[in-house]
């Protein structure tokens, strides 16, 4: 058997996608609550406050904040062992920088987790997965080093809350969006790299503070980072392709090489040294990175890139990035994100041979449009074929390759609002959460052809994928 007799199978959602609820209870609001409706053809605008005319998708998203305990018992029914969550920062402080924690938040998510426990479910929680709160604005969001300082005030207010429930902890959510979308990662709405890389500097401090209280709080508490799996591939072997790849892979894996290794590495000291960004770095901080390293490497993966001499550093794009090649060897997806299981095998060892470190992949999945039957059913093949090929491959990457996953959970539990466009009908979950693009419907839960597969799947310790 390939699969570790304790892994973690599960699935993943994010707090600001699926809760809603965004002024219930003392919320207060997030950098991603004034992202508009976008589509494949529309790129989602920021506002700075709600403006009519406008759809805001997380005002609504799933109405997990309601129906928490019908999905979590749904959850158990597909046999999860596990279940991918995070917090959102603005329940337990509204602003940010508020003097006592929202005691309503805090019961919120005790209520949460005492659900998953019941059910012999291990939450995973993200602290910050892509939510700001607005009232950081004053300090520049994490542009401002003040912010810091809050986060470890928060971080330390829900490792206390929580001791004994959670022990699985994961500091900031593709913390090297900060390179590619620096709203969603930091507050950041601006292209200027050293705003960019500051903000990306105080993260790399708070997830060290975070890891050292975790493991003052409670000894079994495992903090990881978690990366947006971006992994590319040499256009060809022409040395100018291979070179340029090599330079995409540092400005993207330094995030990991700063939490993991608890230093920047020397190339990219270089490349800020020659662009001119100075880090704002203050007396022990180099200290407080080498002693906040992290348990364990997270990541999501969804798909590979090509790169070579025409990419020309990172540009913004669809799902970040722009690279100037497309893969000729691979098929798409309704959303033109390429379909590479084998990747997935290239990334686990890619991982690994660098940072030794035990790996759990916490997103992986295809956004797709679902159809509702009459009979309620909802048949996605589709999905069961790409979830099925790149659990072959993990298993692969354990058997062949000695790669120690520790846990998998996909993308996602339940149909939400896509980061990328805010559109709910970009369905990823095995559940279909009967709801439009503008939040109209019932958000009644129907359980996907997917939902049946994945119960076998955890049920046997991912041998029985047919």
């Amino acid at each position: 058997m390939a699969f570790p007799k304790n892994f973690l199978w599960g699935s993943a959602t994010a707090a600001v996608q699926t809760e809603g609820a965004y002024n219930v209870a003392g919320r207060g609001l997030t950098n991603l609550d004034v992202m508009t409706l976008g589509s494949k053809q529309e790129k989602r605008k920021i506002t700075d406050d709600f403006i009519e005319g406008y759809y805001y998708p997380s005002m609504k998203g799933s109405d997990f904040y309601n129906r928490y305990k019908e999905d979590i018992e749904l959850l158990s029914q597909m046999k999860v062992n596990a279940f991918r969550m995070s917090i959102s920062w603005t329940r337990i402080f509204p602003n940010g920088d508020d003097v006592n924690p929202n005691e309503e938040g805090l019961e919120f998510y005790d209520k949460v987790f005492d659900e998953l426990l019941k059910h012999n479910i291990t939450p995973i929680v993200t602290m910050s997965h892509f939510d700001v709160p607005l009232g950081l604005k004053k300090y520049g969001y994490w542009a401002g080093r003040e912010v810091v300082s809050f986060f470890e005030k928060y971080a330390k207010t829900i490792l206390k809350r929580y001791k004994g429930k959670v022990n699985y902890w994961l500091t900031f959510n593709e913390i090297n969006c900060m390179s590619t979308q620096p709203w969603v990662a930091g507050g950041i709405n601006s292209d200027d790299e050293q705003l960019r890389m500051s903000a990306a500097y105080h993260q790399f401090l708070a997830s060290a503070l975070t890891v050292k209280a975790a493991h003052e709080i409670d000894s079994n508490n495992k903090v990881g980072m978690m990366y947006c799996g971006h992994f590319s591939y040499p256009n060809s072997c022409d040395p100018e392709d291979v070179l340029h790849t090599v330079e995409f892979n540092h400005q993207m894996m330094y995030y990991i090489d700063v939490q993991c290794r608890g230093e920047y590495p020397k190339h990219q000291l270089k490349r800020m040294e020659r662009i001119g960004v100075v880090l704002p770095i203050k007396e022990n901080d180099a200290q407080l990175l080498k002693e906040g390293t992290v348990d364990f490497i997270s990541f999501s993966y969804y798909l590979t890139h090509v790169t070579g001499k025409l990419t020309d550093g990172i540009h913004k794009g669809l799902n970040g990035i722009q690279t100037g090649y497309k893969n000729p060897y691979l098929e798409y997806s309704q959303w033109g994100w390429g379909i590479d299981p084998k990747g997935l095998r290239f990334a686990l060892n890619e991982l690994y041979d660098r940072y030794n470190l035990p790996l759990m992949i916490v997103e992986n999945g295809i956004g797709a449009i679902d159809v509702l039957n009459e009979d309620k059913t909802i048949n996605d093949d589709y999905r069961i074929a790409y979830l099925k090929s790149h659990i072959r491959q993990i298993k692969k990457a354990i058997e062949y390759d000695g790669v120690p996953v520790i846990g998998y959970t996909t993308w996602a539990a339940m149909d939400l609002p896509s980061l990328s466009t805010g559109e709910i009908t970009k369905r990823y979950g095995f559940i279909y959460v009967d709801a439009d693009d503008y939040g109209n419907g019932t958000y009644n839960r129907y359980k996907k052809d997917s939902f049946y597969w994945y119960k076998k799947v955890c049920e046997s310790n991912g041998e029985e994928l047919d």
